[in-house]
């Protein structure tokens, strides 16, 4: 049951294209055989339509017709449509012939939807496949996969992983773990790393999946290793594994592997959260332009300048973005930290101190207030940040990060998150901050989301932990 929620959930796209073909075709089967375009259905055959409705819902339900459908070629996909109007036309037909209804509706409009639902279910399907598979080429927004194994099984498992068209990934590189190939090339891919400084190569770039292959030795390792750093790990069914959080049983192409992350979101809850980001951030960007209206002239004044201050901040798996905030210090504030450092009240890799004079008076306002943070709702609704979540460190900070900072970034930064909420201000030491983000991490729902947001809005009007 899990793997057919799982194939709804991941293919929502075809299963409404499916819909609209349906509609089409009886529209269609009904002009040719009964009426025009101009012609209403009439209440008899609104009932069928209303029928094919609901049967199609039935289907998807009830059958794993859309289990792998980027994978299927063009002749498994024939099969797959004329098997979906076969069981389509069965359920409707079925229902009527009980019901005792079947001899009051055209047989001809029956079977000339069958047939113009079959073609053009298939044409859609096709080209609603090339369409992504070139939007994955052109765009690369592909989860980057590296892979580790072996070097006698390395380019049995590239040909694997390089299957399908439609995949939701690319194998970035390779590490060969019983030999040192680094600059070598298997199958056109890049060999990147060893098994020593692997963990060092995907601290220092954007990695979203590990694939291990083979390796007898240390698996347990490797996998506890990589899931420290916030990455997400794919093993093969046939090693042993240790026990690990949150796994699944899904495909990567050819191969069937056990899939653990510390951070786990159903497609359910990335859809809520994300629904959730943009209605909240709509207002919030309508808000923002209030404010520049009001604050804008006195952050210049005070401080003759930009109005907004622009900084490239790091966010999910190591992405590089820019975060947008009302400027609250004046415009020599990044040189002038430097000759602060020695006043870092943070233990670790964090930079905080009292009374920092770098701050303008407007500023130690809005900071308090936290009206400084709002032009962030522009980053939420870009899909940058999310309204919770961990809070991106700059780019000096992360390249500082050991492996296991690297965790805090496994899901997408926030504009308040746990750490915020429980008392950022009297937090000293970094390392709490790394625990406080990872228990969010791993305990992430929509439910603990709306506690936190609640949570924000109570420090935010007591002004606790604000500075």
């Amino acid at each position: 049951m899990n793997n057919k929620k799982t194939s709804r959930s991941k293919h929502i796209d075809f299963i409404v294209l499916d819909l609209i073909c349906v509609e089409v075709s009886f529209l269609l089967a009904y002009m040719i055989r009964l009426g025009n375009a101009s012609q209403k259905f009439s209440d008899g055959y609104a009932l069928i339509n209303g029928l094919i409705i609901i049967a199609h819902a039935a289907i998807v339900f009830y059958t794993e017709g859309y289990s792998g459908i980027l994978r299927r070629g063009y002749w498994r996909e024939i099969k797959s449509v004329i098997t979906y109007n076969i069981e389509l036309l069965a359920v409707v037909l079925a229902i009527l012939f009980f019901s005792k209804q079947s001899a009051d509706y055209s047989r001809i409009v029956m079977g000339l939807f069958f047939v113009i639902n079959t073609i053009l279910m298939y044409i859609v399907r096709t080209l609603r496949k090339n369409h992504l598979c070139k939007i994955n080429i052109k765009t690369g927004k592909l989860n980057r996969m590296l892979l580790l194994t072996d070097y006698e099984h390395a380019d049995g498992f590239i040909k694997g992983l390089q299957t399908y068209n439609y995949s939701s990934f690319y194998v970035e590189g390779i590490v060969i773990l019983d030999k040192d190939m680094q600059g070598d090339r298997i199958s056109d891919i890049p060999v990147v790393a060893n098994a020593v400084n692997m963990y060092d190569y995907v601290k220092a770039h954007v990695i979203d999946e590990v694939f291990i292959g083979s390796g007898d030795e240390g698996l347990g390792k490797i996998t506890d290793k990589f899931l420290s750093m916030g990455v997400m790990v794919h093993i093969s069914v046939n090693r042993i594994i240790p026990r690990v959080p949150n796994p699944t049983l899904e495909n990567i192409n050819d191969y069937t592997v056990v899939t653990t992350s510390i951070s786990f979101m159903s497609f359910k809850q990335k859809v809520i959260k994300r629904l959730i980001d943009i209605i909240v951030s709509i207002p919030g960007i309508i808000a923002t332009g209030i404010l520049f209206i009001i604050l804008g002239p006195i952050i210049y004044h005070q401080s003759p300048g930009p109005i907004f201050f622009k900084q490239e901040r790091v966010g999910k798996n190591g992405r590089t973005f820019k975060i947008y905030k009302f400027r609250s210090m004046y415009m020599d504030a990044e040189e002038r930290k430097k000759d602060l450092m020695k006043q870092n009240k943070m233990q670790g890799l964090m930079f905080k101190m009292d009374d920092d004079p770098r701050i303008t008076p407007i500023g130690k306002f809005i900071r308090k207030t936290s009206l400084d943070e709002f032009p962030q709702f522009i980053n939420i609704f870009k899909g940058d940040m999310s309204l919770v979540g961990t809070r991106p460190p700059t780019v000096d900070e992360y390249m500082q990060y050991d492996a296991h900072h690297k965790s805090r970034l496994a899901i997408k930064p926030g504009l308040t998150g746990l750490w915020q909420v429980s008392g950022r201000s009297d937090i000293t030491d970094f390392e709490e901050v790394v625990r406080l983000d990872n228990e969010y991490i791993k305990n992430f729902s929509i439910a603990y989301d709306f506690k936190i947001i609640l949570k924000t809005v109570g420090v935010v009007f007591k002004h606790k932990g604000s500075v």
